[in-house]
C-alpha cells in the first residue's frame, strides 16, 4: 500500500513541475508546443484522479482540472486549424489565427484556471499524506483496479453498440489508455491493447479535427476554400476509423 501512495505523490509531484514548465515556456512564447505540453499533462493528471474519486482533495483538483481544459480546448484547436492552413497553402488564413495565439499564450499562463490549478495540486501530496495516515486509502489498489476495470468495460460495451457514437468511442478510449499509462502495474488488457488504442485514437482524431472544422466552415468565410478536401478527408478518416476499431475489439476486447 505504502509503495502505491508513494508512486501516487511522485506522479503529483512530477505532473507539478512539468505544469509549471508549461506555465514559463506560455509566459516567455518560447515554443509552439508549450499548449499542447500543457493540456497534455492535465489529461494525464485527470487520469490518474479519475479512480481517486472519493478521497479527500481529488474532487477540488478535478475541478480545477477541468477548468484548465475548458479554457485552452478552443485554443488548441484554433492553434491546430492553424498549423493545418500553414501546411496546405493557406497563409493568410493561418496568420490571423497565429495572430490570435500571440496573447493567447501568456493570458492561459496567468490565467485564474492555471493558477488554481497549481496552488491545488501543490497541496494535494499532503491531502494524500493525511488520508493515508487517517487510513482513508485502505483498499486503494482493490479501488483503482475496478474504475480501471469500469472503464474497460464501457469501451468494450460501445465497441460492440452497432450504433456506436464516434465521439463516445474517442473519449472512452482516451480514458482507457491514459488510465494505463496512469497505473501501468496495474494494467489487464493484452499487450496489443495500447498500439490498438493509440491507433484508434489517432483514426478517431482525424475524424474528429474534419468534423469540427467543416462546422466552423459554416461561420468562418476563410475556410470555405477547404469544405470539399475536408468532407473528402472525413469520409476517409471515418473508413480508416471502422477499420481499426474492429482491430481493436478483435485484440482487446473478444466477446
Amino acid at each position: 500500500m505504502s509503495a502505491l501512495v508513494n508512486r501516487l505523490v511522485a506522479q503529483v509531484l512530477s505532473l507539478d513541475i512539468r505544469l509549471l514548465a508549461c506555465q514559463a515556456r506560455l509566459t516567455a512564447r518560447t515554443d509552439p508546443e508549450a499548449l499542447h505540453d500543457l493540456r497534455t499533462t492535465v489529461r494525464r493528471l485527470r487520469s490518474l484522479l479519475r479512480p481517486l474519486r472519493g478521497l479527500p482533495g481529488v474532487e477540488q483538483l478535478e475541478a480545477a482540472a477541468s477548468g484548465v481544459g475548458d479554457l485552452t480546448t478552443p485554443l488548441r484547436d484554433r492553434e491546430v486549424l492553424a498549423a493545418y492552413l500553414l501546411a496546405h497553402q493557406q497563409p493568410e488564413a493561418a496568420q490571423r489565427r497565429m495572430a490570435q495565439m500571440d496573447a493567447a499564450y501568456p493570458a492561459v499562463a496567468s490565467s485564474a484556471e492555471v493558477t488554481q490549478l497549481l496552488m491545488i495540486l501543490d497541496a494535494f501530496p499532503r491531502f494524500l499524506r493525511a488520508a493515508q495516515r487517517q487510513g482513508l486509502l485502505k483498499g486503494l489498489r482493490q479501488r483503482i483496479e475496478k474504475r480501471l476495470a469500469k472503464q474497460w468495460k464501457k469501451l468494450d460495451e460501445a465497441l460492440h453498440d452497432p450504433a456506436h457514437d464516434r465521439h463516445r468511442l474517442r473519449l472512452l478510449i482516451k480514458r482507457v489508455r491514459y488510465g494505463i499509462e496512469a497505473y501501468p502495474e496495474l494494467d489487464r488488457l493484452p499487450k496489443a491493447a495500447m498500439p490498438r488504442l493509440k491507433s484508434a485514437q489517432g483514426a478517431l482524431g482525424d475524424w474528429h479535427d474534419c468534423w469540427q472544422w467543416l462546422l466552423l466552415a459554416e461561420k468562418e468565410d476563410d475556410l470555405q476554400s477547404c469544405v470539399a478536401e475536408w468532407k473528402t478527408t472525413m469520409a476517409k478518416a471515418e473508413q480508416r476509423a471502422d477499420r481499426v476499431l474492429d482491430k481493436l475489439s478483435d485484440a482487446c476486447f473478444k466477446s
